[in-house]
């Protein structure tokens, strides 16, 4: 199985050294960065699955370099460290989707198994040309320990379509053209991993009958009709990471 990758992100160099020391004994790839900069340089040319983060950097706090991250890697998980994990710092931090804040100094059995926890979590690619949608989705999700892909129109949507690390796919019927290239998307999910669940958003639903049967025959799993039922949602994308967890739960 591949290493997961995390990135420590403090202007301490000792704190820096001593985590990424005892990361790379577990298994762990990891990187180190000092500043806001040279941290966001690293996300653009590497994939992590968490990020760990210091508040107080010179230059950039930590709840406004995670804002940057996402917009180039909105699948990372990110948890944060500070002096004052009360303060509206910390609340900034939870605002912008950091899954959890952890009081300084950090507390390793605290957090290991956490990194473990959030490295090990379920991926959903979330394809839909509506921003709005899909930042709200963003942040229902990342509350429920989720890491959240976003892709905007057809292209993109195929491009990591092509990554096989997503346990579920949930595809708007139409992008942009407001025809069916959510149908291509899906079509290419299934092809990369037959076993990632696909669900389907759409708000036409008498007109899109015919569209639906072919999904299906496609690989199509699921069907959401707008206006979405959340809860309904979230149960569907809950069945998807179940099912891509259990071939794993009979291995040794």
């Amino acid at each position: 199985m591949k290493s997961k990758r995390v990135l420590i992100v403090d202007d301490d160099e000792d704190i820096c050294s001593n985590i990424k020391d005892i990361l790379d004994d577990l298994g762990y790839q990891t990187d180190i960065a000092h500043d806001g900069r040279s941290a966001l340089d690293l996300v653009d040319a590497n994939r992590y699955d968490v990020v760990l983060l210091d508040y107080s950097m010179p230059g950039m706090d930590g709840a406004t370099l995670h804002q940057q991250m996402v917009l180039l890697q909105p699948e990372i998980a990110a948890i944060m460290v500070t002096a004052y994990a009360q303060g509206d710092g910390a609340q900034r931090a939870r605002d912008s989707g950091i899954q959890r804040v952890l009081r300084k100094p950090v507390d390793l059995g605290e957090l290991l198994p956490l990194i473990e926890q959030l490295s090990n979590s379920p991926i959903v690619l979330v394809v839909d040309d509506d921003p709005d949608f899909c930042k709200t989705l963003w942040h229902i999700l990342r509350e429920r320990s989720y890491r959240v892909s976003l892709a905007h129109n057809r292209e993109d949507g195929v491009r990591k379509a092509l990554d096989a690390n997503y346990q579920v796919a949930v595809v708007d019927l139409s992008l942009c053209t407001g025809q069916t290239d959510g149908c291509e998307v899906l079509q290419r999910v299934a092809e990369v991993n037959p076993a990632i669940r696909t669900i389907l958003i759409t708000g036409h639903r008498e007109e899109a009958g015919e569209v639906l049967e072919r999904c299906k025959a496609n690989g199509l799993d699921d069907v959401c009709f707008k206006p979405l039922d959340v809860e309904a949602l979230l149960h569907k994308i809950e069945l998807g990471s179940i099912k891509m967890a259990q071939p794993d739960s009979g291995t040794s």
